[in-house]
């Protein structure tokens, strides 16, 4: 429920030197692009339109009020008449949420026969625009801009769009992380800076013994189990192997969840990451667990990498509502044939349905060959196809942090898959498979990244821009030359922007 009790803050920009009578307009009109923009289905957060601002001290007061409150995600500024920029800096400065330009005026078209000065004087959005926009600039004040006629329904997806990111980056500050053991052994790409990602990000990541998890897996009430059980049932194609002989096994997994679930709850925890180096007297590697817990919400990854766990999480804020989901996601095998060339992605157990499919998706048992503990039930499905499907990692650089985006279609397999006990996706990268793998080398990507079903590369390209983070993306217009050109500009960007400043 990332969204409920929140709103977004709409700062109308003015001054006096309009009169009385010229302001209730403003306000007028301010409130008639609010209460359109309310009514579009595209925005998932209430916009609340605040009194009009016309000196330095309500502008400043404004924006300590919206830093402050836990329910407001973030602040759209519309400057109806011209507002000296000026009066915008001392409030500008204090702003501590994601902020949005929105460039439009109340009327739809120029009034060519009656327009006078008055008209003139009171509907100069174009004038306001250009005088904010330079004080935000001139600040280094990140924010998106959106365009337009607040009628466009094109203008309402845009804020949706940014709303939803907002959400996130609300999300990754009040996000912790509950690793259970550390990093895989010898493994590099999942280590990472967890006092950079706090400083950054906002998200607290700690260790908590898999012992203490095994306590609580050992503790869960029966009537808990069996009550996640009948919810596998509803979701799931149950084998029939796993009500009857092997029960057991689905009961120790169902008693998994509840166990991992109360914990998460108990430190007020909403993201997880496990290790199957590290399971102490667990008996399954948690496998329908963890993947039902992301159908719930929380944020998942496996092998220590609490990187990915987060951008899993975050993915599903941004999406709540949305059909699809976010999941973790990992490249496993290439399929070369021409016209064919494809990745096929999956991991050991932990593939979220949250993703979708085309058919129910399918609870198993079946050994796995690896961290020495009793076969693990998962579910087993094929991730539903869909155009331009984004897959996203951040890499701890040493310096910073580094997203990079691949987009994908995801594709049918070109078989049965039958003898495969994995979730997994089969996907076209873009441009095509060849350059898309060399880019995303070039860059550092990950073997483990989050699959979002459920929004798309804006959601994410708002996201990170909110968070001030390099973001690479690697698409239908990407050529290795230019990726290479993009990569080492961006060295040098961050190289000289990170530089901390001498007292």
């Amino acid at each position: 429920m990332a969204f409920e009790g929140k709103e977004i803050w709409f700062a109308v920009g003015s001054q006096d030197l309009y009169g009385p009578e010229a302001l209730r307009e403003v306000a007028q009109q301010s409130k008639d692009i609010v209460d359109t923009l309310n009514k579009s289905d595209d925005l998932p957060i209430k916009i609340t339109l605040k009194p009009t601002l016309k000196d330095s001290d309500s502008i400043k007061n404004f924006m300590i009020d919206a830093s402050s409150r836990p329910e407001v995600l973030g602040v759209i500024c519309w400057m109806h008449t011209f507002s000296p920029a000026k009066m915008w800096i001392r409030g500008l400065r204090e702003l501590r949420k994601p902020l949005l330009q929105l460039s439009t005026q109340h009327h739809f078209e120029i009034p060519w026969d009656s327009i006078d000065m008055d008209f003139m004087n009171l509907n100069q959005s174009a004038h306001g625009d250009r005088e904010f926009g330079y004080i935000l600039s001139r600040m280094g004040i990140r924010r998106k801009i959106v365009f337009g006629h607040y009628t466009d329904p094109e203008v309402a997806r845009q804020i949706g769009v940014w709303e939803r990111a907002c959400a996130g980056w609300d999300a990754a500050n009040n996000m912790k992380v509950m690793r259970w053991g550390d990093n895989m052994r010898n493994v590099a790409v999942t280590e990472g800076d967890k006092v950079m990602a706090e400083e950054v990000f906002g998200t607290a990541i700690n260790t908590w013994t898999s012992t203490e998890l095994e306590q609580w897996v050992n503790k869960v009430k029966k009537e808990d189990v069996e009550a996640v059980i009948e919810e596998y049932k509803k979701l799931y194609d149950v084998d029939p192997v796993l009500l009857n002989e092997k029960y057991d096994s689905l009961y120790y997994a169902a008693q998994e969840e509840v166990g991992m679930k109360n914990m998460l709850d108990h430190y007020g925890c909403d993201a997880m990451v496990d290790n199957f180096e590290d399971l102490a007297g667990l008996k399954q590697l948690p496998g329908v667990a963890a993947q039902h817990l992301v159908q719930l919400g929380y944020g998942f990854s496996a092998e220590g990498d609490w990187k990915t766990s987060m951008l899993v999480r975050i993915g599903q804020v941004m999406g709540e509502g949305l059909p699809g989901g976010a999941s973790l996601m990992e490249d496993y095998s290439y399929n070369f044939v021409s016209g064919r060339e494809m990745d096929m992605g999956s991991h050991m157990l932990e593939v979220s349905p949250a993703l979708g499919s085309a058919e129910k998706p399918r609870l198993e048992i079946h050994p796995l060959g690896i961290g020495g503990k009793a076969d693990p039930v998962r579910v087993v499905f094929t991730a539903k196809e869909k155009k331009n499907v984004p897959m996203i990692i951040f890499t701890d650089q040493g310096d910073r942090f580094r997203f990079t985006m691949q987009m994908v279609d995801l594709d049918h397999p070109d078989g049965s898959l039958k003898v495969l006990p994995t979730a997994r996706a089969i996907f076209k990268p873009r441009p095509d498979l060849h350059t898309a793998v060399k880019c995303w080398l070039l860059a550092g990507g990950a073997h483990h990244t989050c699959m979002t079903t459920n929004v798309g590369r804006e959601e994410w390209e708002d996201f990170c821009r909110i968070a001030g983070v390099e973001l690479n993306t690697i698409d239908e217009n990407t050529t290795f030359d230019s990726w290479v050109q993009r990569l080492r500009t961006n060295d040098m960007y961050f190289h000289t922007t990170n530089i901390p400043s001498v007292a």
